[in-house]
């Protein structure tokens, strides 16, 4: 078989199994779930109709080939019987309250409007069935955060209504939750279901994943990824949340789990890692050893009940308290078994270094300012099945304060504050507070110290970077070749929809001009992610579980096989790199990108990251990881100063980041849009340099986030200071219409003059983007070194697909007429056509159209602008006579757009389409 040909039936099967294994049963009263064979199922809940496959924004913009809802494989499913009169019931009442999409970007609601459900008809179907099956769906998303509020964080009213009308009526009531995140439970207590189990999101085969828990076929294994609390407010971090200006992370390390185990255990509902399971397991430490630098665990894990299934052992140190203060429990280890039957049992190898567990001391109060280090004392390791049930396993002594690594201060903060401080009295921890060391140096000094020489201007002598890649010249001496306002366009990247890469994809880097391809640099490819290749010219891909649900599975094995899947998807697509994995913490559960991202533990975020790299990889493509860092609000994400520790920093929010490169090898980074301590990550030297680079040993490229800004220290961030983001390391500002015009307008041009840029920052963002460059496919691509093997599967997934990788462009300028002699107007058809302008502004689609049906036939025409819906056009028949219709799309802006025409029925005979602008902007 050939190897470049992608399996969708593998990747549908990996994908299943990954929904299935990242369910997280709650609650199972009376062995509730599963469903029996030949059971009678009663299914409520409007999102049985609207499943929700992801969250909103760049992560969740897939366009698939089908999408299977839970109703969908209940139905399918020949061992359940489902309630066909509800079901009718319910689609006459959605046919009359449609799914409500919003008007645009980040306007989709957080929920759907809810069908009352009465008491007779509950009860009518109580009688005919024999589980009731309620879903409750919620979304959130890029631009748009969820709220303390009834309808996202809190049950609205009317599923308040129906929770207790249905639980009322049936003896079992299994409750789904399809959302993104966490949500409030108090409800469970209140109406007492017998079985709750998040199910998540899970892209285009999640509902198959859900039936096959709900049946039995696999029996959950899912595990908490983040701790449950009984009150939004019980999160320390809901504190100032939404603030539009800054948030202080007041709470300091104590985040999830670490708070909770550490001052609030009675605050919990669920704790973090757990999950229950159809069969039980039996977990026995038969062996724990510590040599001084590792400790390693053998623990048996037996199934003892009646059905196979899969267990995860989870392993927390408790370090002693010291002049630091610590967190009661961190994660430090965790395995999946394999299935095991019943009566069987595998005996679970798990190693750690103890180093792993030391704090970093940003005070000097232990006497190693600026270090990790092991403080002296007892230090306790828990073994078990979540945070809350892991009993002591073992224990080992550090004689003495013991120093792991001595780093440089970084990212400390500017802003005074107190943070939250653990002291152990008697037995127990209280929280005290203490003030937060401030920075004590210049970071623009520390920069401007460390800028590497280069090699001088030495004109064309000949060199391409292919001759750097096959070895026969060195790139020092390649660069050298390049003048500076060449450096200055390699530094641009282009999008959105460049139509010199694959189209509808995020961004074009590298050879964007044409001198730069001259130099032989190619042109390389980003598309959005990360659940799913995001291409808004309608090109179909494969829409994957959400982070949440792959952080759920606790298996870095199943991630690293579904992500191998991908990378062989973005490689059939032309795409070097896919915009994710999502590292940031859940800090809060109100942040709207929670669903992208994996967990508010960092080893589990790094572990399911790293593997999912690993998986990319295999076939030569990558993930760029983001959003680095403390990305962990939406609302006025572009101007919001996260303030925080440099401890808190180091040991909750960059050490996903740091094991994606080093056990993930990641070789592109994201900046975010804010700032950090007082410098916009994307111009931040010692976040981009100092850690990344000098302490981590990262080799590869960073680039901004879409449109971001940089600063100077002490100065606001703007747009235009991209000469402040390349001294910083940050090597590709995302994204401009034109790198050769320059149109962004940034001040990398007269910086070079008045010398606030230097031709040697522009020479090492340069190397950083060929180097990454030549690891990319498109390097072998741009040299003609294509096997016939992928040649032969890329030809075959063109015919299968539309892969838009040469979309031809039309210029709309003056209201011109677009060529539409290869449009598809027949029914389920769509025709994409790329639309270039000059002027940006509001723009109308007019059409002259025909119909030769009646007068009372409905013809609809969906129009979309780069995957987004923008209006639709119904005609009624005109008995062969033409009219003229319009319809306003909006604003465009950027140059180039996709426009893609929808025909849900047959019947247009479409003369003439323009489209006019009738308001222009100066700017975006």
């Amino acid at each position: 078989m050939n190897p470049y040909k992608l399996d969708l039936e593998r990747y549908a099967a990996l994908a299943r199994q990954t929904v299935a294994e990242g369910c997280v049963l709650l609650k199972n009263d009376d062995e509730a779930l599963p469903i029996r064979k030949g059971e009678r199922v009663s299914v409520f809940g409007r999102i049985q109709f609207d499943y929700y496959k992801s969250g909103t924004g760049s992560g969740g913009a897939v366009n698939t080939r089908y999408v299977t809802g839970i109703l969908d494989a209940l139905k399918d499913c020949p061992d359940v019987v489902v309630n066909e009169k509800l079901e009718t019931v319910y689609r006459d009442w959605v046919a009359e309250h449609p799914f409500e999409k919003g008007m645009g970007w980040a306007q989709e609601p957080w929920c759907q409007e809810e069908m009352p459900v009465s008491a007779a008809l509950a009860a009518e179907a109580a009688a005919e069935s024999d589980i009731a099956v309620v879903i409750i769906g919620r979304t959130a998303g890029e631009d748009k955060d969820n709220s303390p509020t009834e309808g996202s964080y809190l049950l609205t009213k009317t599923e308040e209504q129906m929770l207790e009308t249905v639980c009322g009526a049936f003896k079992r009531v299994a409750v789904l939750l399809n959302v993104g995140n966490i949500i409030d439970m108090k409800w469970v207590e209140k109406y007492n279901p017998a079985a709750v189990l998040y199910v998540w999101q899970g892209g285009q085969e999640g509902g198959a994943g859900v039936l096959d828990v709900l049946t039995g076929a696999v029996s959950p294994s899912g595990k908490l990824s983040d701790t449950i609390a009984i009150d939004i407010a019980d999160y320390p971090s809901s504190e100032g949340f939404g603030d539009p200006e800054k948030v202080v992370y007041k709470e300091d390390i104590y985040v999830g789990y670490r708070y909770f185990e550490t001052f609030a255990k009675d605050r919990v509902l669920y704790p973090f890692g757990f999950g229950l399971s159809y069969t039980t397991f039996d977990m026995e430490v038969a062996g724990f050893e510590s040599d001084g630098e590792t400790v390693k665990e053998v623990v048996i894990v037996k199934n003892t009940g009646d059905v196979p299934g899969k267990q995860v052992v989870q392993v927390y140190a408790e370090a002693p308290q010291g002049k630091l203060g610590k967190a009661a429990r961190s994660l430090c280890a965790f395995k999946k078994t394999a299935e095991l039957q019943p009566g069987e049992s595998e005996a679970v190898e798990i190693a750690f270094d103890i180093a792993k567990l030391a704090s970093y001391d940003d005070s000097g109060v232990t006497g190693h300012k600026s270090a990790y280090v092991l403080e002296a004392g007892t230090y306790n390791i828990y073994t078990g099945a979540c945070v809350r049930c892991a009993s002591l396993s073992g224990s080992f002594e550090i004689a003495e304060d013991t120093v792991v690594e001595q780093c440089t201060e970084a990212c400390a903060p500017v802003t005074a504050f107190d943070r939250m401080h653990a002291k152990l009295e008697n037995g127990a921890y209280t929280v005290a507070w203490e003030p937060v060391p401030q920075r004590t140096y210049s970071m623009t000094e520390r920069s401007a110290a460390a800028m590497p020489a280069c090699l001088p201007y030495s004109g064309d002598k000949g060199i391409k970077l292919g001759d750097v890649f096959d070895g026969k010249a060195g790139l020092d001496e390649f660069i050298a070749q390049i003048p500076n306002e060449d450096l200055i366009c390699l530094i641009r990247g282009e999008g959105m929809n460049s139509p010199k890469v694959t189209a509808g994809t995020g961004g074009a880097f590298g050879g964007v001009t044409q001198n730069l391809l001259d130099f032989g640099i190619p042109t390389a490819c980003c598309s959005d992610g990360p659940s799913g290749i995001r291409m808004d010219c309608g090109s179909i891909a494969f829409s994957l579980p959400n982070g949440t649900l792959l952080a759920c599975t606790f298996s870095e094995e199943l991630n690293e096989e579904l992500f191998a899947m991908q990378g062989l998807e973005l490689r059939k697509n032309r795409i070097d790199t896919l915009l994710g994995p999502g590292l940031n913490i859940h800090r809060n559960p109100m942040n709207g990108r929670n669903f992208e991202y994996f967990s508010e533990d960092p080893l589990l975020t790094g572990k399911m990251a790293a593997a999912q790299l690993r998986g990319m990889h295999r076939w030569g493509t990558t993930g760029t990881v983001k959003h680095f860092a403390c990305n962990n609000q939406e609302f006025h994400r572009t101007d919001i100063d996260s303030i925080l520790s440099e401890r808190a920093l180091r040991e909750i929010y960059l050490p996903a980041f740091e094991m994606a490169v080093k056990e993930g090898g990641a070789y592109f980074v994201m900046s975010t849009y804010g700032a950090l301590n007082g410098m916009w990550t994307a111009s931040n030297y010692d976040l981009l340099s100092t850690i990344l680079r000098g302490e981590w040993g990262f080799t590869g490229a960073v680039m901004t986030d879409w449109w971001a800004k940089g600063n100077d220290e002490g100065e606001p961030g703007t747009r235009a200071n991209v000469a402040a983001q390349v001294r910083a390391q940050n090597d590709l500002n995302m994204v401009n219409t034109d790198s050769a015009s320059n149109s962004q307008g940034d001040n990398m041009p007269e910086a070079i003059k008045d010398g606030r840029l230097s031709r040697e920052a522009l020479v090492r963002a340069a190397k950083n983007i060929c180097n990454v460059i030549m690891k990319s496919p498109v390097m072998e691509r741009s040299l003609g070194r294509v096997s016939d093997e992928e040649r032969e599967a890329e030809e075959a997934a063109a015919a299968e697909d539309f892969a838009a990788y040469d979309v031809e462009y039309q210029l709309i300028d003056d209201g011109a007429p677009l060529d539409i002699a290869k449009l598809n107007t027949e029914k389920g058809a769509s025709t994409v056509f790329g639309i270039r302008y000059t002027t940006n502004g509001k723009y109308k689609l007019s059409m002259r159209v025909k119909s030769n049906a009646g007068e009372v036939a409905q013809i609809p025409m969906s129009i979309f602008i780069d995957g987004m819906l923008r209006g639709m056009i119904m005609i009624n028949g005109t008995n062969g006579q033409l009219i003229t219709m319009e319809q306003d799309i909006g604003v465009l802006f950027g140059g180039t757009n996709y426009l893609k025409l929808y025909f849900g029925q047959t019947g247009m005979d479409i003369e003439e389409i323009r489209l006019i602008c009738t308001e222009t902007y100066d700017r975006p």
